[in-house]
């Protein structure tokens, strides 16, 4: 796992990126890490070196603030999101903290609400789509913890209700920071009357929509609304996303045959691709996460994230959330471009915020 820093460098993956991060010494840092990571980490050693190691000094600085932080991680079904956080979670007790990990997946709504909130889906899923999910109820877990509580998590089984999946036991785990994942985390409402005419023309996710999928745009599109209070109580927005966005059922089917081979519970393969393409589809990649890429990566004419998005924008009466993030959104940080085997291929690092005038 043993990464020389000059390969980073060379690479262009550090950099003023670690000062970014309140690393002051960037070549003893990455000194010390060398010395004591463990022999083999299940993450592509770039990745590791120049993704997520600065994640986890970021929220050790956060941490030793106080306030308990949370820093959110947006990335697409079979991204590395759980094996990434788990790493982070056996790394952290070496800076002297500790770091919980949760996905917005362990807040599905109980079987029964499920049931209600996406009836007749276009998908035929019972789980991944906006509005499967209680935001409400991690904010009140979260204001709890902020306040001198326990972290208590929700926890969700997939192998309960023959593989539906329902809400099980809380765990209750001591942190002093927490990261929290998933693949739609800071995804905004653009406007449902627009997201239609928002995707007319703009570049496919590797998933062409069907008619009665695009008819329930609109609902996904209301159904974000809910999560904004979950959004703003984040500190920052943390970004892992593929060079093409054919890639992530491929992964998630990689996954999944990697899990049957360990003779693990799995689902059949029709039943994973709905999956997949209710994650791709019920929010199209090229409106909701390529903005969020885009404010990470502007452009040098300050467009970022504006394209069809904003000719849309431009020709509507009132004001449009499609665009763009609001001023006041959960603010990406960095966002780490992904090949076909998971591993780091570009690293994209936001400039700092303006200063409030």
């Amino acid at each position: 796992m043993r990464l020389e820093r000059q390969d980073l460098l060379e690479r262009g993956f550090e950099g003023p990126w670690l000062l970014s991060c309140g690393i002051a010494d960037p070549d003893g840092w990455h000194r010390r890490w060398c010395a004591r990571l463990p022999p083999e980490l299940p993450l592509d050693p770039v990745l590791l070196h120049g993704f997520a190691l600065p994640l986890l000094e970021r929220l050790h600085q956060l941490a030793g603030a106080g306030g308990r932080p949370v820093l959110a991680l947006n990335a697409p079904v079979g991204a590395g999101k759980s094996t990434l956080g788990r790493v982070l979670a056996e790394l952290a007790p070496l800076l002297g903290f500790r770091l919980a990990v949760a996905s917005i997946d362990d807040v599905y709504l109980p079987w029964a609400e499920r049931q209600r909130a996406l009836a007749g889906n276009p998908f035929g899923v019972t789980r991944v789509p906006p509005g499967s999910h209680d935001p409400v109820l991690l904010c009140e877990r979260l204001e709890q913890w902020r306040s001198g509580g326990v972290l208590r998590l929700p926890r969700f089984d997939k192998t309960l209700r023959d593989g539906e999946g329902d809400r099980c036991a809380d765990r209750v785990v001591p942190a002093d920071a927490l990261l929290l994942e998933g693949w739609l985390l800071g995804c905004r409402p653009l406007g449902s009357a627009l997201v239609p005419q928002l995707l007319q023309g703009s570049e496919g996710p590797g998933e062409t929509l069907r008619e009665q999928e695009r008819s329930w745009l609109g609902h996904w599109d209301r159904a974000l609304q809910a999560y904004l209070p979950l959004w703003q109580s984040c500190q920052e927005l943390w970004l892992m996303h593929p060079l093409h966005w054919e890639l992530p059922r491929r992964w998630r089917f990689q996954a999944e045959a990697r899990q049957r081979r360990k003779g693990g519970d799995t689902l059949s393969a029709a039943a994973l691709g709905n999956l997949v393409r209710a994650s791709l589809c019920s929010l199209p990649p090229q409106l909701y996460q390529q903005p969020l890429q885009a404010l990470v990566d502007p452009p040098g004419d300050g467009s970022a994230g504006r394209s069809n998005l904003q000719k849309v924008a431009g020709q509507t009466e009132g004001p449009i959330a499609g665009s763009l993030p609001a001023r006041d959104a959960l603010r990406p940080v960095a966002a780490a471009l992904l090949d076909q085997r998971r591993r780091l291929h570009h690293l994209l690092v936001a400039e700092p915020a303006p200063a409030a005038s």
